[in-house]
């Protein structure tokens, strides 16, 4: 046998479809088709995924575009909500009402009539002493000093309210009692303040004034005396 009679060659077409290239040609064809279909769906999958976001087990979450001024203004009125919050934090507590009381003058008048009778208290105030000399006005004064000081020894019981000594060096705490304790000179900022004691104070520990009949008139200080 000639080995030259089964050489092939390769620029011969074929002039004929048999069963084997009909098969191949309907897969290609499937192939392409399926290829086509993928792409398909992977760019429609593809355009979804920008409006949807899809977490396992949770419920899909639809994200829309918002416009940057929309964020800006709702950032606006948060920061103003916010600010208005804080004033109603801050804001200071409306003091409370002072309550005057009313107080009898019966009291200041009873004493004032014992000055007088022990002292010749009013007597000795209402006196123009442009007449007298710097020594009649000490032997007066000091008749007005004992008898006053015998009234308040008798009808009243002092006490200083600071038991240091005057011109020692203190601290007065937060919350010490402005009623007992006043600040002079450059007051600023909140306490603990530190000065110096210029007065102690006087308190009154004990009161004893003498009790009045139904008939007494405290408005007479001291009656008009008529010499027969």
């Amino acid at each position: 046998m000639n080995p030259t009679n089964y050489a092939i060659d390769l620029a011969l077409k074929p002039t004929t479809f048999d069963l084997w290239h009909v098969c191949l040609l309907g897969t290609v064809a499937l192939l392409a088709l399926l290829l086509i279909m993928v792409l398909f769906f992977w760019a429609f999958s593809l355009s979804r995924s920008k409006k949807q976001m899809s977490v396992p087990g949770m419920p899909e979450v639809i994200v829309k575009e918002i416009p940057v001024e929309r964020i800006i203004e709702v950032e606006k009125i948060v920061e103003v909500e916010k600010i208005v919050e804080v004033e109603k934090i801050v804001e200071a507590p409306t003091p409370e009402p002072v309550v005057l009381k009313e107080v009898s003058s019966d009291a200041a008048l009873q004493l004032l009539g014992l000055f007088q009778k022990e002292a010749r208290f009013i007597d000795f105030i209402n006196e123009e002493l442009t007449a007298y000399s710097d020594a009649d006005v000490g032997v007066a004064a000091r008749v007005v000093h004992e008898g006053c000081n015998k009234v308040m020894e008798s009808h009243f019981k002092l006490s200083p309210i600071r038991a240091e000594t005057e011109g020692t060096k203190l601290t007065l705490q937060k919350g010490f009692d402005a009623t007992k304790v006043r600040l002079t000179g450059n007051v600023v900022g909140n306490a603990p303040f530190s000065g110096e004691l210029i007065h102690r104070g006087w308190q009154v520990s004990k009161a004893n004034l003498p009790k009045l009949t139904e008939s007494y008139n405290v408005n007479v200080l001291a009656a008009a005396e008529v010499e027969l």
